[in-house]
C-alpha cells in the first residue's frame, strides 16, 4: 500500500462559461474503476440533454486504470486534456466528467483544449485536493500512573488520538503514520519502562489538508 497519495476530499462541481458554452466539471474521489464508471454513467444520465459528457479517470495504486473520452468532441480536445490535468496535479483515485452545453460559437481545437483544461482545474479546486495518508491503529494499555507521560508524548508527537478508554487501566487508541509506527512504539515502550501493553489494529487511510504535518 502507498504511504500517501493525492486525491480530492469530496464530490463537487464547478462551471465555467466560454463564448456562451457552459462547461460543468463534476469531480469525485473513487476507490475502484467500477465506481468511476458508475459515476460517469450517472452524469451522462443527469445531463442527457448536454452536447457532450467528456471524462477521464485514474484509479489504482500504480495508476493502472486510466481512461479518457472525447465523447464526440474532436479527437484529443477533451478527454486527453482532462487526463493531463489529473496527471499534472499527481492525483490518484479520481474521476472527472466535464459536461458541455454548446453555446452556438465554435471554439476550435485550441479553444476546446483550454476550455476542458480550465474546467477540470476548476472542478478539482472545488472538490478540494487533499493527502490520503496511511495510518496504523495502535492500542496502548497501561496503569493510570503512566497516563500523563503517554499523553505528553502523543501531544508532543502530534499523534492523532481516536479514543481514550478508562477502566481498571487506561487504554489509548491512537493513529500514528504507518511509516513511523515502529519508532513510535519503541518510544512509548521506553517512556513507560516496558510497563505498557501495545497492540496493533488495522491500517487505514486518513485525509489530511495539503499543508498538514499531522502525525
Amino acid at each position: 500500500m502507498l504511504q500517501s497519495y493525492l486525491t480530492v476530499a469530496h464530490m463537487n462541481s464547478a462551471e465555467i462559461v466560454i463564448k456562451r458554452s457552459r462547461f460543468i466539471a463534476h469531480v469525485k474521489p473513487v476507490e475502484t474503476e467500477e465506481e468511476a464508471i458508475a459515476f460517469i454513467e450517472e452524469m451522462r444520465k443527469h445531463h442527457s440533454d448536454a452536447s457532450h459528457n467528456c471524462y477521464a479517470y485514474i484509479v489504482g495504486e500504480r495508476d493502472q486504470y486510466q481512461k479518457q473520452s472525447d465523447a464526440g468532441e474532436p479527437s484529443g480536445t477533451a478527454g486527453k486534456p482532462i487526463l493531463e490535468v489529473i496527471k499534472h496535479r499527481q492525483l490518484k483515485n479520481i474521476v472527472i466528467v466535464v459536461t458541455r452545453y454548446y453555446g452556438g460559437t465554435m471554439l476550435g481545437a485550441g479553444g476546446l483544449v483550454r476550455a476542458y483544461t480550465d474546467g477540470a482545474v476548476a472542478g478539482i479546486e472545488a472538490a478540494v485536493p487533499v493527502w490520503r495518508k496511511l495510518h496504523q491503529e495502535v492500542r496502548i494499555e497501561a496503569d493510570y500512573s503512566w497516563h500523563g507521560k503517554i499523553e505528553h508524548e502523543l501531544r508532543q508527537a502530534g499523534t492523532l488520538i481516536r479514543e481514550t478508554l478508562f477502566s481498571d487501566q487506561i487504554e489509548v487508541i491512537c493513529l500514528p503514520l504507518q511509516l513511523e509506527s515502529e519508532p513510535f512504539i519503541a518510544r512509548l515502550t521506553d517512556i513507560t519502562q516496558g510497563q505498557c501493553k501495545i497492540s496493533l489494529g488495522e491500517v487505514e487511510y486518513l485525509t489530511h489538508p495539503l499543508d498538514s504535518h499531522t502525525k
